[in-house]
């Protein structure tokens, strides 16, 4: 994916997916407008809130936040890492990749019957103990799964909401 050049060394990678009832261009806004003082992640908002990433899910496209480009730049919390936007695609890729050259965040947007199919990967460079990777990833992949399985559910969620909405305004 595109992304994964960036961390080369990685780790630790996740790759997740959802397959979403509306087209790209009804996912997209979704994805655009996503973070800590945007449109929140569309997780579990107390959750991120623990960690200080003052996250406020919105369940509505926010036009303030739907003009992303190259170089934008994302903090995770007041302490947190940062992230840049890499890679800015409408309604096909969104990459993120840390200051620091040891994560890459890349969604991508994939056309397919009846919607598209969103798929999220993380790659880390993560430690370089074998040991501390392995208590690394017994902490954080769970926590990380379910985080961000809520998160591609909640972009479906919205996406399909929104589809509906344009299509039968009832």
């Amino acid at each position: 994916m595109s992304g994964d050049d960036l961390v080369p060394g990685a780790r630790l990678q996740t790759t997740r997916a959802v397959t979403i009832a509306a087209e790209p261009a009804a996912v997209w806004p979704w994805l655009v407008q996503m973070g800590p003082g945007r449109a929140g992640a569309y997780t579990f908002d107390w959750v991120e809130n623990l960690f200080g990433l003052n996250m406020h899910s919105s369940r509505e496209i926010m036009p303030a936040f739907q003009h992303l480009a190259v170089g934008d730049e994302l903090t995770l919390g007041a302490s947190g890492p940062t992230m840049r936007a890499h890679v800015v695609e409408p309604c096909h890729t969104l990459g993120w990749a840390s200051d620091a050259g040891d994560w890459t965040w890349t969604f991508q947007l994939t056309p397919v019957s009846g919607g598209t199919r969103l798929i999220s990967r993380n790659r880390l460079l993560g430690p370089d103990s074998p040991l501390l990777r392995r208590l690394y990833a017994a902490v954080m992949v769970p926590g990380s799964l379910l985080m961000e399985r809520k998160m591609l559910r909640g972009i479906a969620q919205r996406a399909e909401r929104s589809r509906r909405v344009t299509e039968d305004p009832r």
